[in-house]
């Protein structure tokens, strides 16, 4: 295993997406992993155990993921990059600390592996039902930052960018992945170290007497500072002031909350990441994320050989949502169609942003195997005829059937 001075490890690798999610976070400075194993994502766990000597990092075993994400939170705190791992029923359990985290404005990063549900469901099944959860799960009015990476390549590099926004923004940012990217084997590159971009935490250096913890910047993030190293101050998920002191009126909801959005919105442009391919003349796109991107554009590809116009674009960021792109590609093109392999999640968003402009089809990917396209090339072509959204999705859910 070839590795820098530090410990971190260099050059080209065969991984799977698990254990690339651990190299990620390592080399992204990430030196506290706390969390509860769970199927699919326990590589994760076993991985960053195995590496934590080599680089001076700290793994602990909570009782639970309640607890996991509040170690996670406190040690943030501290000073510490930090992360968690788990699966669907794992993130259920940790959405009120998750509410926290946005409300303390506390950088970390979650990584979601997940898998069949509801409940227990089937642990080793990939799934992409999560979507909605990861964005709304906590209750209340916050943004929130979430990536979906489609290979073993990708979830290093997106749980590098996953700190790198965390620490930008401070706020918990999601990695959420499925147990077939966690899964799958490939080459990965992984550059030296002084070649990966990493964000530092943002500190405040005036004097320790002045600090307050939530005085924000023009860019309505404010700096922070470690536990432990003489500061005073107060921090509470309740409405408060900035020293962190509660405030129980309107005024200070607004004034506390309003810049919890702001901070992601107003930035969005920045933050959005997409993919694109052969969208110039595209009468068709395929709005696809994570595993089912695979099966996407290689049905992009295999469409274009019979003569349809097909383009891609792949939200490599799913939340924020890139709406602005997608209602200008809607005024271009006859049809999306949004392969998922759930029940309709994201393709809400994309009717939604649409604005009527152009159909939508949904396709529920996944039961013939993720990288299949024999569904989305049926769709495809059932695109071509010019439909309403309601007729289209009526019609094809009888010609499945």
């Amino acid at each position: 295993m070839k590795t820098d001075p530090k410990g971190v490890l260099t050059g080209l690798h065969r991984l799977n997406g698990n254990h690339a999610c651990a190299e990620g976070a390592l080399a992204a400075g990430c030196r506290f992993l706390g969390g509860y194993p769970i199927v699919p994502a326990l590589e994760i766990y076993e991985r960053f155990l195995e590496r934590a000597k080599q680089v001076g990092a700290t793994f602990i075993q909570m009782e639970d993921e309640i607890s996991a994400l509040a170690a996670v939170l406190g040690a943030s705190w501290t000073g510490k990059k930090t992360m968690t791992v788990t699966s669907g029923p794992g993130m259920s359990l940790m959405m009120e600390h998750l509410g926290l985290g946005v409300m303390l404005e506390t950088p970390c990063v979650i990584v979601n592996i997940q898998r069949a549900g509801p409940s227990i469901g089937i642990p080793n099944r990939p799934s992409q039902g999560d979507m909605m959860q990861v964005r709304w799960g906590s209750h209340g009015d916050y943004e929130i930052i979430a990536l979906c990476p489609s290979s073993p390549q990708e979830m290093f590099d997106c749980t590098i960018k996953a700190f790198n926004l965390s620490e930008r923004y401070r706020i918990p940012v999601s990695v959420i992945s499925d147990e077939y990217v966690a899964h799958l084997k490939e080459d990965v590159v992984i550059p030296p170290a002084e070649e990966i971009v990493v964000e530092p935490r943002r500190y405040y250096t005036g004097s320790k007497d002045n600090y307050l913890p939530f005085k924000r910047d023009k860019d309505f993030v404010p700096r922070m500072v470690n536990i432990g190293d003489g500061y005073r101050f107060h921090v509470t998920g309740l409405t408060h002031d900035d020293r962190g002191y509660p405030v129980m009126n309107e005024e200070c909801q607004e004034y506390n909350v309003h810049p919890l959005v702001s901070k992601i919105r107003n930035y969005a442009d920045e933050i959005i990441e997409i993919q694109e391919a052969e969208i110039d003349d595209a009468e068709i796109i395929i709005i696809s994320y994570g595993a089912t991107s695979r099966a996407a554009l290689k049905a992009m590809e295999q469409a274009r050989r019979s003569g349809i116009k097909v383009g891609s674009l792949k939200l490599v960021t799913v939340w924020p949502f890139p709406e602005k792109r997608v209602g200008e590609l809607a005024k271009k093109v006859n049809a999306f169609v949004v392969p998922e392999m759930n029940f309709g999640q994201v393709v809400l968003e994309v009717e939604r942003c649409s604005y009527g402009n152009t159909n939508v089809i949904f396709v529920p990917h996944g039961d013939k195997g993720v990288e299949n396209t024999d569904d989305l090339l049926s769709a495809i072509k059932h695109a071509t005829q010019e439909k309403s959204v309601r007729d289209g999705l009526i019609e094809y859910k009888q010609a499945r059937e």
